[in-house]
């Protein structure tokens, strides 16, 4: 498949630069097993699952991974922490007016906190500080929201660019799984009410996520690495849910690829796993875990879109996000949602 074909037109004001003042208020497009969507509010999901199905939620939590600061010579870069690697070193992207050599020394924040580059790692700079990478993001960083809202991060970003259920033992990530973004305290409460079931995995979100991809030939992209992991627990939920005929929900790609790499690496069993995935989903690809699929709307030509295309079938989706677009639904990480249903080939 050609990389022309998951271009859509999207006007700008709909692209959602901040979010709405309830998580739960958003917007929600059922697009059906038959290829047919309905116009829902995110709430509706009480009515649209059924007690017994199962919600996998990625609970990693954002760092404020985005640092300023300059060179010895007093020249602007900024460093994004990709991945901590220990305490001290990480795998960075680096912005500067040249890059930065082996043994090249950079200061953060007012109190200039050393940081020197190691080396390169593929496409990302090895770099250690000299104090705890989490301290010094702490006290210095900000949030690395999408480069799309053109605005730098503000105070509320720091609660709304977090889920309500992320894990603070597990803060590694550089974007936030957003199709999450939308539950509150209150809708969770009510669904497990209901008797809808909740697990939870972990992949780490990597910047590479809003990395376009740059080859025609969809099959020669080549994706960029995540870390996750899946507990024997988790799995364990999504075999007795299948069992009982219940449907497995992915909430947000990230959840979807973490399931779906587990089970690859497996030969197909439902079993826990952990390690780097750089799975690729798109059209042709068959599901082991996910049944339906609850996500944002994601870019024109993104790997995101076209692993949503590869849950239901490319036209059904661009049909989808045509009504979407023309019914003013509000895109990307802080915008409306969908219920994707999968559907037979």
């Amino acid at each position: 498949m050609q990389l022309s074909d998951f271009s859509f037109d999207l006007p700008d004001e709909l692209i959602a630069r901040y979010p709405l003042e309830t998580r739960s208020a958003s917007r929600l497009l059922h697009l059906d097993a038959a290829g047919q969507y309905h116009d829902h509010h995110f709430t509706d999901l009480l009515e649209l699952l059924d007690a017994g199905d199962l919600l996998v939620l990625n609970d990693t939590k954002v760092m404020k991974a985005r640092l300023k600061g300059k060179r010895a010579s007093g020249g602007a870069i900024e460093v994004l922490v990709e991945r901590l690697l220990n305490a001290h070193t990480a795998h960075c992207h680096i912005k500067a007016s040249n890059s930065p050599k082996a043994g090249t020394e950079l200061f953060i924040g007012p109190d200039e906190v050393k940081v020197t580059v190691q080396g390169r790692h593929e496409n990302l700079y090895v770099v250690e500080f000299s104090q705890a990478i989490l301290d010094v993001l702490d006290q210095y960083g900000q949030l690395p929201i999408p480069p799309y809202f053109n605005r730098e991060a503000e105070a509320i970003d720091a609660e709304r660019y977090q889920t309500v259920f992320n894990d603070p033992t597990k803060i590694a990530s550089v974007a936030a799984p957003t199709a999450s973004l939308h539950f509150d305290e209150d809708l969770l409460a009510k669904l497990a009410a209901k008797g809808i079931e909740t697990t939870f995995v972990t992949l780490h979100v990597g910047a590479g996520t809003f990395m376009p991809v740059r080859t025609d030939d969809i099959e020669n992209h080549i994706m960029h690495s995540e870390w996750c992991q899946v507990s024997d627990a988790a799995m364990d939920k999504i075999k007795a849910t299948k069992a009982r005929g219940n449907k497995v929900i992915a909430v947000g790609t990230t959840a979807t690829r973490a399931t779906e790499s587990a089970a690859q690496a497996n030969g197909g069993e439902l079993k826990g796993w952990t390690g780097d995935t750089q799975i690729f989903i798109y059209p042709g690809y068959e599901f082991k875990v996910v049944d339906r699929l609850i996500t944002n709307f994601h870019l024109p030509e993104s790997t995101l879109l076209m692993l949503v295309s590869a849950l239901a079938s490319r036209d059904s989706i661009l049909a989808a996000y045509q009504h979407a677009v023309a019914s003013k639904y509000r895109f990307f990480s802080y915008g409306d949602a969908m219920l994707i249903d999968a559907q037979t080939p």
